[in-house]
């Protein structure tokens, strides 16, 4: 397979502003589908409604493979299944290893600063990050379904998932609007009394997901007639026959 053939591409919002930079001038990718944050958080239903997406791009005559930009995201992605077009995908747990260039170079982040939580663009515009406005979010959300003594303790549920972190790490790929949200994310970790870091990503991963080469140590291709599985090996995931 060429990775300059014509593909479709699947991806989280999260990423939409830096496959908008990394993209420009992409004629290969012919069409683009962002899905909503956060859909990690209902993995079954995630697996379910990417797949309808996969069959439905599977239609096409006019592309060659669909990639994913995505990693396992707590194997939500697992079981996908490649029929008509092969599926490519990053060998990554999450989007954080994307955002990094690599998933030996998550690993060694992780090692060196356990107590980092990362922001990104994406991140913070969907408001899923620590700081004041997740809190006024979940409050307001919380509010339609509980009562008032319910929300505040959902909250302090929310605050404890928090305490092990120290420092608010924001992960740039000098997208536009970087500086603006690395100033925000220094907001967020004076408001939680964390440090703050502005880490400069790496963005081959994800240039190298829309343009090539997919070589088989970064990514994972699933050939028709196969489906995309985790692997407890550093190798993150593997292609199997569906059964």
């Amino acid at each position: 397979m060429k990775t300059s053939s014509p593909f479709a591409l699947i991806a989280c919002e999260v990423f939409r502003s830096e496959i908008e930079l990394l993209a420009s001038g992409a004629g290969h990718i012919v069409e683009q589908r962002f899905y909503e944050i956060g859909l990690h958080d209902r993995p079954d239903e995630m697996r379910v409604r990417l797949q309808q997406e996969v069959a439905e791009m599977d239609r096409r005559d006019d592309i060659e493979a669909i990639i994913l930009a995505y990693g396992l995201c707590g194997c939500g992605t697992a079981g996908l299944r490649a029929e008509r077009h092969p599926l490519v995908i990053p060998r990554a747990h999450d989007c954080v290893t994307v955002f990094l260039g690599s998933k030996e170079e998550y690993a060694k982040r992780q090692s060196a600063c356990p107590g980092c939580y990362y922001y990104t663009p994406g991140w913070n515009r969907a408001r899923r990050v620590p700081g004041p406005d997740r809190i006024t979010a979940l409050r307001e959300d919380f509010s339609k379904h509980f009562d008032p003594e319910d929300v505040e303790f959902l909250l302090e549920n929310e605050r404890g998932m928090w305490e092990h972190y120290v420092t608010s790490t924001f992960i740039d790929l000098g997208t536009g609007e970087a500086a603006g949200e690395a100033a925000y994310t220094k907001q967020c970790a004076e408001w939680l009394g964390w440090k703050f870091e502005h880490l400069k990503g790496d963005p081959v991963l994800l240039h190298d997901l829309l343009w090539g080469p997919w070589d088989d140590e970064r990514f994972q291709i699933v050939r028709p007639g196969c489906q995309l599985a985790h692997s407890a090996t550093e190798a993150v995931m593997r292609s199997e026959p569906i059964p």
